[in-house]
């Protein structure tokens, strides 16, 4: 996602291990990729070339789903200390799938929380660029308020002054 700079665009590249193009987004503000994955080094671009005077303020977050499941080894490893009824295996099971769970709910919250708070930065920095516009402007309207005002006045008096010369 784009937060600050000129036109809120940039263009983006995302290749493959195999030098494969998997995307590629032109002048765009925002986007969510979801791509299958195989094993090698992924490259991706943030592209700004086409507009070189002005610099682009890029959030963006690369999550990796399914990492370490591979590791089942590991997770198994805590039944070898565990001695005791097929009960207290059933209860251990079930709290190791509900801590799990509310591991993966806390992830998911935090991520949404970051993209929330990416949001709220590209909002604000569009904010306070049309604030700093709106009083540039707001001077520039004042300055020809009080311009306009003394040519009036000036004006108005000009009306008034006898221009003929009086001998007395």
């Amino acid at each position: 996602q784009v937060l600050d700079g000129a036109g809120l665009d940039v263009d983006f590249h995302l290749l493959s291990p195999k030098g494969e193009t998997l995307v590629f987004d032109q002048r765009k503000s925002d986007g969510v990729h979801t791509v299958e994955t195989e094993d090698g080094d992924y490259m991706f671009c943030f592209d700004n070339t086409f507009s070189t005077i002005s610099e682009k303020v890029i959030f963006f977050e690369l999550i990796l789903d399914n990492m370490g499941e591979e590791g089942g080894q590991d997770r198994e490893d805590w039944k070898k200390y565990v001695t005791g009824t097929d009960l207290l295996d059933m209860k251990l099971e079930d709290i190791l799938e509900s801590i799990n769970s509310v591991k993966a709910r806390l992830s998911k919250s935090v991520q949404i929380q970051t993209l929330l708070r990416a949001f709220e930065a590209r909002d604000r920095n569009i904010q306070e660029s049309n604030f700093d516009r709106v009083n540039f402007w707001s001077v520039v309207n004042l300055g020809v308020m009080v311009v306009v005002s003394a040519v009036q006045v000036y004006m108005l008096k000009s009306l008034f002054e006898d221009k003929r010369k009086s001998r007395t």
